[in-house]
C-alpha cells in the first residue's frame, strides 16, 4: 500500500534512487506508526535535495524470493550522488533520525545509480 508520494518534481528523477527499507519495533502499534509516519512526511517535505519520494507498505506478495518483513520502504530519488551526499548531511534528516530512530531496530538502504 502507497501511503505517501510527494512528488517535488514532476518526473522521476532516475539518476541516483536510495531505497530505503525500516523496521519497527512494534509494527502492530498504531501510536508508535503513526508517529513514525509525521515525522516521516515532516521530513520528506522540508528535504532540499530529495526530488521524488513514495513511501508504502509491504504488498503481501507470497513468492520465496520477496521479503515482506520491513515495515516500511521509502524511495527518494536524487539529480546527482553529490545531492545525495548533502541530503545525509541536511538538517531536516538529521531531525528526522533524532526524532525516530528509537522506533526502528533495523534500516536497510540499498542506493542505484541508474544505468542509461
Amino acid at each position: 500500500m502507497v501511503l505517501y508520494c510527494g512528488k517535488k518534481e514532476p518526473v522521476f528523477d532516475k539518476n541516483f534512487v536510495h531505497s530505503v527499507y525500516i523496521w519497527l519495533n512494534n509494527p502492530d502499534n498504531p501510536e508508535e506508526r503513526q508517529l513514525f509516519e509525521k515525522s516521516l512526511i515532516k521530513f520528506l517535505n522540508t528535504s532540499k535535495y530529495a526530488k521524488t519520494n513514495f513511501v508504502g507498505t509491504p504488498a503481501g506478495t507470497d513468492r520465496e524470493v520477496v521479503d515482506n518483513t520491513y515495515t516500511y520502504s521509502i524511495i527518494v530519488t536524487f539529480s546527482s550522488k553529490e545531492e545525495q551526499d548533502l541530503y545525509q548531511k541536511e538538517e531536516a534528516h538529521l531531525l528526522f533520525i533524532k526524532e525516530a530512530s528509537s522506533l526502528w531496530n533495523k534500516v536497510q538502504i540499498y542506493d542505484t545509480i541508474v544505468l542509461d
